[in-house]
């Protein structure tokens, strides 16, 4: 019955080899309570010996925040706290925050056909701080994302007390949904609204190279995208891929598939394909039905015919060194800003692996206010680019080789995406937009690309509940200096 305490480093929850280096900063201890009072121990031992806290579910930390710091510090692995209990009555769940996307998703389809929940596709991302900072996915067009269907939660103040939203209050709540988790204190569980789904969905993947139309087929959807059916979610994923022409040894080109999600049948959405986006070409045979809980497993990559408690599974499909980045864009980018994107992939032959996503917006996500949660990107963005940039071999000459190249990437995309400010995706961390150092100005100037007009609430709600900062890390929601509790 006592909560397990591992002196220094267990690598099994870290997804991104950057930080599991040598000279990766080390916690002092990982502990792995199986009881809250034991969370409530920790802050309690950790404040009284001047020690920073890290809390970690899943471990998809893009810039390892959950899990380095640069000054003392334990982390809080919540893997042993991941209970789920769904309420297909009421159509609600209580969701321990040590569970992953694909847990939850597994015990919602155990107990119905027709209900689901809208998050992300990578079923080992924690809950915890997946839905803190947001939680987007492929029927975000129908639902919103996960933040707009939590209705409670439960976490532990930093000064031990065990709150939930009657107790904390519905400034602190407003919060934790989109502002993150880490900022205010060590979140427990979530109560989340389930969703309907039909009972089959249909999903298609086509892929198009530069040679079968790609660069144009891009730039239309850009027109669509979030103007489609709000039951109909088509993303677009940019790859670089080795193809043959006229029998020669292959050559490298750009492809883009667009892979969707839609609620309801083949033959429903046929015509709706045909009406909005014809220049696709979609084709009966491009097109899948299956259950909603078969698309889970369909777009987080797993081959036809898994079963579905491979989603109970925590360990990754995939532990690479990476580095991402965001942005959102508002006006259809031109098809030679489009080419610009394509000549990045061909510039260094050295470059092991690259992924630019584009999710699109609109249906739910517009009719939602920007102050209803601290998720502030609604209406005005067509879709959220996601760059993503990975290698295999260790070393500093590798690693600065690619992030080179996506700052290079980021720095290109400039005249395409949002202004003043650029904004990001809180869940896409990245250190490159600035860090909490030295003061409350340097914050702001990554804090605004982040939660936008939500800010400043944020820095409001902060000062309220943790004046003294004792939650933080290098992008942690900053109090006002010198501002104390309101109690």
């Amino acid at each position: 019955m006592m909560m397990i305490i591992f002196p220094f480093g267990a690598k099994f929850s870290i997804r991104n080899l950057r930080f599991t280096l040598p000279t990766t900063p080390k916690p002092l201890f990982i502990v792995t309570p199986l009881y809250e009072f034991q969370i409530q121990a920790t802050i309690y031992c950790s404040k009284e010996h001047g020690m920073q806290i890290r809390v970690r579910s899943g471990g998809h930390d893009y810039e390892g925040l959950s899990y380095v710091s640069e000054v003392p510090f334990v982390i809080i692995d919540l893997i042993n706290l991941r209970s789920i209990t769904v309420d297909t009555e009421n159509c609600t769940a209580w969701v321990q925050a040590g569970a992953t996307i694909g847990e939850l998703y597994y015990r919602i389809a155990v107990k119905s056909r027709t209900l689901g929940f809208t998050a992300g596709v990578a079923p080992t991302v924690g809950v915890g701080g997946h839905f803190s900072g947001g939680g987007y996915g492929m029927m975000s067009r129908k639902y919103g994302i996960a933040a707009d269907h939590i209705v409670d939660a439960r976490l532990i103040d930093v000064n031990g007390r065990i709150l939930d939203r009657e107790s904390m209050g519905e400034d602190l709540f407003w919060a934790i949904r989109g502002g993150g988790g880490a900022s205010f204190g060590v979140i427990l569980e979530w109560k989340i609204k389930l969703v309907a789904v039909p009972e089959n969905v249909t999903v298609f993947t086509v892929k198009r190279t530069l040679e079968q139309n790609a660069t144009k087929l891009v730039h239309r959807w850009q027109y669509v995208a979030d103007k489609l059916d709000d039951e109909l979610l088509i993303r677009v994923f940019i790859r670089s891929v080795n193809t043959k022409f006229n029998h020669d040894d292959g050559k490298k080109t750009i492809q883009a598939s667009f892979t969707s999600l839609f609620l309801g049948g083949v033959d429903r959405l046929l015509p709706l394909m045909q009406e909005s986006f014809p220049e696709l070409g979609l084709l009966k045979e491009d097109c899948i039905e299956m259950s909603w809980i078969e698309s889970v497993l369909y777009f987080a990559g797993f081959p036809s015919g898994k079963a579905i408690d491979v989603l109970l599974n925590r360990t990754a499909q995939w532990r690479l060194h990476f580095k991402g980045k965001s942005d959102y864009v508002k006006d259809p980018i031109s098809e030679n800003g489009l080419k610009g994107i394509w000549e990045y992939f061909s510039e260094d032959e050295k470059l092991q692996g690259v992924d630019i996503l584009f999710s699109p917006y609109g249906g739910r996500m517009s009719e939602i206010l920007e102050s209803e949660t601290a998720f502030p990107h609604r209406s005005g963005n067509i879709y959220n680019i996601h760059y993503m940039v990975y290698w295999v071999e260790e070393g500093r000459a590798a690693s600065e080789m690619h992030i080179s190249w996506i700052r290079r990437l980021y720095s290109y995309m400039t005249p395409f995406v949002s202004k003043s400010p650029r904004a990001a995706y809180s869940n896409y961390r990245d250190l490159d937009l600035g860090v909490n150092n030295p003061s409350y100005t340097e914050a702001s100037k990554w804090g605004v690309k982040y939660f936008m007009n939500n800010f400043n609430r944020l820095v409001h709600v902060k000062t309220m509940v943790d004046p003294a900062n004792f939650f933080r890390n290098e992008q942690s929601i900053p109090p006002v200096p010198g501002k104390k509790s309101g109690g």
